[in-house]
Formats: structure tokens, C-alpha cells, sequence
């Protein structure tokens, strides 16, 4: 027998035998007893999918120098991004992310198949922003081939010192200004200064979950 149904069939034993219930009450108990059962797999189900699926891409190299809760200071070095602009809270639903998706997947001048690489960086300016996939380690230093679609272009994000907070939920500009504006008061808490603007990184799927997501805004420090 599969444990989830012992586990069923246990508890509801119990039930029955160390209280009296009528017949109708002990089938509600018996239901809840097994709907909390399959919700408790699915909750372990969806957080192993979840990890695994994260784990599958390499992530952008940082170390990190100071951590307090949900903030952070990193070092990072140089990264190569293939980039694109979008409308802010598109969620890539514009194009944007299939413009970088087809560089990686062979619309370069070498048809090159590059690694979907952690996390999406999203550089935001007035209306629009500008989307970037991190290119693997490995691809940077070979050399990065050039796009064929004029709308996506290879830029570098310069290594360096930054604060950052982390947060759950399905991003958009709203929580990220209110995280920014979080980090912003833990930096100046902690005498810390700004050499740019807020810039937000994504590390999961489309189809993860919120409550489940691993979100960031990043400010580059002096």
C-alpha cells in the first residue's frame, strides 16, 4: 500500500476508535484528514520540482560579503548578457524573452546552442527596460557570438559591489519598487551608498509558483 493511503486509513482507525462520532461527521473527518494528506504531497511535490528545476541552469558566480535576513552585499565579477528591451511588467510577454530564447537556442552568427543560464536581470529606464539573459561562464570566455536579430544586443555588466534584498511573490514594477524602497533604507541603516540605479534579477520558471519564487533588486554600491 502506498504510505499515503496507510497514512489515510491509520488515522481515520484512530478516529473511529478513540471517539464516538456519527457516521456523517466521521466521513467529514475521514476527507479532511485524507485532503490534507494529498495537500501536504503536492506542497513537498511542487518545492522538490521547484529546486531541481532551479538547480538545472548554471547561476550567475557571486560571493557574498555580508548577510543580514533577506539582505545581502555580494561581489560579483564581470558577466556577459545577451539583452533586449521590453515593457516593463511584460513579463516577456511582448517577444522579449523568445528574442533572447532564439540567440540562445542557434539565431547567432555561429548557430550556437548557449545554456539558459540564472538569473533574468531586468535594468529598468522610464517606460521600458532592458531584459538580460547572463551567458554562460564557459561562452564568455571562448568568446560570445554576435546576434543575428537587430533587436538583441551583447553588452557587459561590469563586476562589482552590490546590496541586495530578496522576496517571494510574482514580480512586477510595483513590488519592486517597494522592495527597492525596503533596500534603500537598510543601506542608508548601515551607511552604505549607491553608485546606480535598481536593477531586479529572476531565477525561476514561468511556472513556479509565487509564494515559491526567488525574486531580487540589486543596487550597485560605491
Amino acid at each position: 500500500m502506498h504510505w499515503t493511503g496507510y497514512y489515510y486509513e491509520r488515522t481515520a482507525s484512530l478516529l473511529s476508535k478513540e471517539h464516538s462520532f456519527p457516521a456523517g461527521d466521521l466521513m467529514s473527518r475521514k476527507r479532511m484528514v485524507y485532503l490534507s494528506v494529498i495537500a501536504g504531497v503536492a506542497v513537498i511535490g511542487t518545492l522538490g520540482w521547484n529546486f531541481t528545476a532551479r538547480a538545472a541552469y548554471e547561476s550567475a558566480e557571486y560571493e557574498v560579503v555580508e548577510a543580514d535576513g533577506k539582505f545581502e552585499i555580494r561581489k560579483y565579477p564581470d558577466l556577459m548578457l545577451a539583452s533586449t528591451t521590453t515593457e516593463i511588467d511584460s513579463r516577456g510577454r511582448d517577444g522579449s524573452f523568445m528574442r533572447l530564447f532564439k540567440y540562445i537556442s542557434g539565431a547567432n552568427d555561429s548557430q550556437q546552442k548557449i545554456a539558459m543560464t540564472t538569473p533574468v536581470f531586468m535594468d529598468a529606464k522610464d517606460s521600458k527596460s532592458q531584459m538580460g539573459f547572463v551567458l554562460p561562464k564557459q561562452v564568455a570566455e571562448a568568446g560570445v557570438p554576435n546576434p543575428i536579430a537587430a533587436d538583441v544586443d551583447i553588452r557587459e555588466r561590469k563586476g562589482g559591489r552590490f546590496a541586495l534584498i530578496r522576496f517571494s511573490g510574482r514580480m512586477d514594477s510595483k513590488m519592486a519598487k517597494d522592495a527597492e524602497a525596503k533596500l534603500r533604507e537598510w543601506m542608508k541603516s548601515n551607511g552604505l551608498r549607491a553608485a546606480g540605479s535598481a536593477e531586479s534579477a529572476g531565477y525561476d520558471p514561468p511556472f513556479t509558483p509565487g509564494p515559491l519564487r526567488r525574486n531580487e533588486v540589486l543596487i550597485r554600491l560605491k
